[in-house]
This record gives structure tokens, sequence and C-alpha cells, in this order.
């Protein structure tokens, strides 16, 4: 006897238990993506080794714990884990000041470190492939003109694509829920740093170090050259706002506004 008609042979409820686990195992891997549709079912059945019965029913719990969607003429799809941040008023009140930006990039240099530290660690072949699509994305973009909105979206997909590589998915899916956020960190960087050349040039020397550390497996180094870069950024950020206030009292004072 194979091992469907083993599976087949317990009861239906136990066997679709397995089924919802081991699709919620590929979903919390980053096997399967939110918005991304599951294999056909016949597909599944083979891969899983389990009835169409069966499959159904555990597809039909994964629908209930609200992990896939199933819609006409699209069949089943992940489904949106995380409320949106349009929806949550903490999002629209961190997202609403500006002050959260440098709190935001405190965040980002503790855990894309440590992210980039076990990407270096744990990164596989296939891993580095995804990051390497990604760098070279986002280096092609900065001799393209490309829209400020456009590059940190790339600039953000090669910093995703390394936390992936980390193989820790709680800290992939907190950084993911973050992604609203952490655009807005990256497209201040992007919009106020990329015009200017000798902040482009450090910025694009970080990203090489870091990605250069990560697929080379140097753990520590990719560690430090991610927090490196962050901090640099954040540093660069604080450096022409504390420029710009600078200019902003001189030029009160000689209108006499002292």
């Amino acid at each position: 006897m194979d091992t469907r008609e083993l599976l087949d042979a317990e009861p239906i409820r136990q066997v679709a238990d397995v089924v919802a686990e081991r699709i919620e195992r590929l979903i919390v891997d980053g096997v399967l993506k939110t918005g991304q549709s599951l294999p056909s079912e016949r597909r599944l059945v083979e891969k899983l080794g389990v009835s169409r019965t069966a499959l159904r029913e555990g597809l039909k719990l994964l629908r209930a714990r609200g992990i896939i969607e199933t819609s006409h003429g699209r069949g089943s799809y992940v489904a949106s884990l995380t409320a949106k941040a349009e929806t949550s008023p903490l999002m629209h009140l961190l997202g609403s000041q500006p002050r959260t930006l440098y709190d935001l990039f405190e965040v980002r240099a503790l855990l894309e470190a440590e992210s980039a530290r076990l990407a270096a660690l744990r990164g596989t072949p296939a891993d580095h492939i995804l990051i390497k699509r990604r760098y070279d994305e986002m280096v092609e973009a900065h001799g393209a003109e490309t829209s400020p909105s456009v590059h940190a979206r790339l600039d953000h997909a090669f910093h995703l694509a390394i936390c992936e590589a980390s193989h820790n998915p709680v800290l992939v899916h907190t950084l993911s829920s973050l992604t609203d956020l952490l655009l807005s960190s990256v497209f201040a960087s992007v919009n106020n740093l990329y015009h200017r050349e000798p902040h482009k040039r450090a910025i694009d020397r970080q990203h090489a170090r870091l990605f250069n550390a990560v697929v080379g497996k140097l753990p520590e180094q990719a560690r430090k050259a991610a927090a490196d870069h962050i901090n640099g950024v954040c540093a660069s950020l604080r450096e022409i706002e504390q420029e710009e206030q600078r200019l902003v009292r001189a030029t009160l004072r000689l209108e006499g506004w002292d």
C-alpha cells in the first residue's frame, strides 16, 4: 500500500489537518506569497500524496482560518495575512509623523543587520540568484530615468531578498508587515540623497559591500555592511535636515526676524 492509500485510510479530518499544515508551512517559508495562486488541485494531490477529498477539506480549513481565499475564475490564492496599513490607526500615526523616520532607521539597523548576518550564514545558491537579480535591477535603475518611488521599491526589494535568505520566517514577516513604513524611509533616502552625487556614490558602495558579503557567505561583514549602510543613510539625512534648518534661520535673521 502506498502513502496515498495509507493517508486515505485515515479519517478525512485528520488528513485535512495534515494538508493544511503543509500548505501553511509553504506560506510561512515564503514559498507561497500573499496574493499568489495555489498550484492546481491535480498538482497538489500529487505533491501532498492525498486524495482530492482530503485536499478539498484541507483547503476548507485554510479558508476558515483566513489564510487562503477563493474566487471564481481565479481559484485559491494566499490571502493578505496582515492588516492593511490604512486600516491600522497605529500605522497611520507612525506614517504621519515625520519624526518617526529616524525611529524607522533604528528599527531597520537592528533587523536588517541581523537578517544580513543570517543570510550570509544560511543563504542557498537559489537565494543568491534572487539577491543578485534584485541587486542588478536596482543598479540598472541608477543609469535610467527612474522615478524616486520606483527606485525606492527596487532598493527595498533588494533588502527584502536578503531578509528572505535569512530563512527566519518571523523576521521576514515582521519586515514585510512594515513594508509601507519602511518604503517611506527608503523613499526619503532616494529622494534626498540620490541627486547628490557624493551621497549616491556612498550608497552604491554600501550596497555593493552588503551584496558581496552576503553572497560571499561572510556573516560578520554582512552584518556590519547592513548596519553601516542604514546608519550612514540616516546620518546623511540628519545632516541635510540640519543644513536646511541653518539656512532657514540665517534667512530669517537676514530678514530681521531675530
